[in-house]
């Protein structure tokens, strides 16, 4: 799992993070033209929680992003949740820059409308609250992916299959060696020529894994997903991508998160 990051420490040493990590992801491209991507995620222990966090979301949060003009906003849970104790809620969000990012308490803070329909989780008790934590990962999109993308899909939302993939490496050089392989060794290009609809790609700029990259492809159900991935695995592009001796061992562990899409989801 993604582990937890408390949000005051989180918001202390954010900027020294956040500066040092941009440099070294890519000297060469300005960070100017790429999204910064927070991934939200609510840890709940019953469906109680769940709805609270739900009915927050839709009703408030999300809204209230849209007005300011973040669009779109995904909101995913795992496929099988209903079965699991620790439930869970993601939620991806964009922004133009960092200051944008670091802004949106205070905006949320001041918009009225927002603190109205969402009274019932910002003034939740102290003894009655409606998640057991929450996890903000910080991400900057890769220079060949610079901004959030929709996906092409046919199926109603409740047949899709959303993946969130979250790359280790061992050393920050090897991270960036990974990050260089997506971007300039063609591995982005290869999923879109096999139609992954990739949603977004990032580099972690603070989060509990790193150094490690995470990206998120979609499609149209389980069916669909598998015969993606053979495609993948089959490919001569990426057979002869994954042997090149200036890509080996740039992996150390790989987490996979099969997601569905709620329905006031905008992805």
């Amino acid at each position: 799992m993604i582990h937890s990051i408390t949000t005051s420490k989180f918001a202390l040493t954010l900027c020294l993070i956040f500066t040092a990590c941009s440099f070294s992801l890519n000297a060469q491209n300005s960070n100017a033209d790429r999204h910064l991507y927070q991934l939200k995620v609510y840890h709940l222990e019953d469906s109680e929680q769940e709805q609270q966090v739900d009915d927050y979301l839709s009703n408030a949060y999300i809204p209230a992003l849209h007005r300011m003009g973040h669009q779109p906003v995904g909101v995913f849970k795992p496929i099988g949740q209903d079965t699991v104790s620790d439930k869970r809620i993601y939620v991806l969000t964009a922004f133009d820059s960092f200051s944008q990012f670091e802004s949106l308490d205070n905006r949320l803070a001041n918009d009225d409308q927002y603190k109205q329909a969402g009274a019932s989780y910002i003034q939740a008790a102290h003894d009655s609250p409606p998640f057991t934590e929450i996890e903000t990962v910080l991400l900057r999109a890769f220079s060949h992916a610079p901004t959030i993308a929709k996906p092409e899909l046919n199926t109603p939302k409740s047949e899709r299959v959303y993946e969130l993939r979250s790359y280790e490496s061992a050393t920050e050089a090897l991270n960036i060696n990974k990050v260089e392989m997506f971007n300039e060794g063609g591995e982005i290009q290869l999923f879109e020529d096999l139609d992954f609809n990739a949603i977004f790609y990032g580099n972690v700029l603070a989060g509990s894994n790193m150094p490690n990259l995470m990206y998120m492809t979609s499609f149209n159900n389980m069916q669909s997903r598998d015969a993606h991935w053979e495609s993948f695995r089959n490919s001569p592009v990426w057979d002869r991508m994954s042997s090149l001796e200036k890509y080996q061992n740039n992996v150390s562990h790989a987490d996979i998160y099969l997601l569905r899409a709620t329905e006031y989801s905008d992805l």
